[in-house]
């Protein structure tokens, strides 16, 4: 899916990863990088390349956080916002396509086995294998 969605955004010029970040970046209060990496899965050093390459092209721009200099907030730029909107968009398509193709049931049976499958990765003990 990921593969799917990243070439019907490349027409947009981003990623996946880029689309999530913009969909997900308050548009008035801004979104903390802390929280973007945490949203992404990063760490905040990992995010820098992405927010550099966002900020040269010109989605977004940073600014310190007025609360607390210590943290940096993200904004939408015009041309953010616009991405975003492109990026909502083709979610919501895609998601309804994959809806209306897949059964009520179908889609409960995958979300009960990814569940089960979080779970028990959860609770996973390796066994000790020294000899």
């Amino acid at each position: 899916m990921a593969n799917r969605y990243n070439a019907i955004v490349a027409d947009f010029g981003i990623t996946q990863s880029i689309g999530y970040l913009l969909i997900n970046i308050d548009e008035e209060e801004g979104t903390t990088v802390s929280q973007a990496a945490a949203l992404l899965g990063l760490k905040s050093t990992s995010l820098s390349r992405m927010l550099n390459q966002l900020e040269e092209t010109g989605l977004i721009y940073r600014e310190s956080n007025k609360g607390d200099k210590r943290s940096v907030k993200i904004y939408l730029t015009p041309l953010g916002k616009e991405k975003r909107h492109l990026a909502r968009v083709t979610v919501k398509q895609f998601n309804n396509y994959l809806n209306s193709h897949i059964k009520e049931a179908d889609r409960q049976y995958l979300n009960d086995m990814l569940k089960k499958i979080n779970q028990l990765t959860l609770n996973y003990k390796p066994e000790n294998t020294e000899k």
